[in-house]
């Protein structure tokens, strides 16, 4: 009888220390949340940054007077245009620098409620003539 209590008893310890680690571990599978669609967000603002600078029959952003271009956007978690319930925002800020010799460096940073800090990633773009839309534009 002694022995079943014991063992009940270190059941008992350990089940309450699985317990205490549940909050911790809902709180990184929110943060991963958050990184992961973060991640999609900022993939799709490369790629649609690049699209737009590969193609010459595109002007440049840029100017003389202003080499360096900064945009900010909010993008809702859902993807959607208009909020759904339990949505959140993520802030998309966008900087386009013309360097000077055909190329341009893209820099995105997305940002969200509980990380300022945010993730960000550049890219170093340049006009290709095969990438030229649509076809014979000056």
């Amino acid at each position: 009888m002694i022995e079943v209590l014991i063992t009940l008893f270190l059941i008992s310890f350990g089940m309450l220390g699985l317990i205490s680690l549940q909050p911790k571990a809902w709180s990184l599978s929110g943060r991963s949340d958050y990184l992961g669609r973060a991640a999609g967000i900022l993939q799709k603002e490369l790629e649609t940054s690049e699209a737009l600078l590969l193609n010459p029959c595109n002007p440049n952003p840029c100017s003389v007077t202003n080499p360096s271009i900064t945009s900010t956007k909010n993008v809702l978690m859902s993807g959607l245009s208009v909020p759904q319930a339990g949505d959140a925002t993520f802030t998309v800020q966008t900087t386009i620098t013309d360097n000077g010799d055909n190329t341009w460096t893209v820099v995105i940073q997305v940002t969200w409620p509980m990380s300022l800090a945010g993730i960000s990633e550049s890219l170093v773009v340049t006009q290709q003539e095969i990438f030229r839309s649509p076809v014979g534009c000056v």
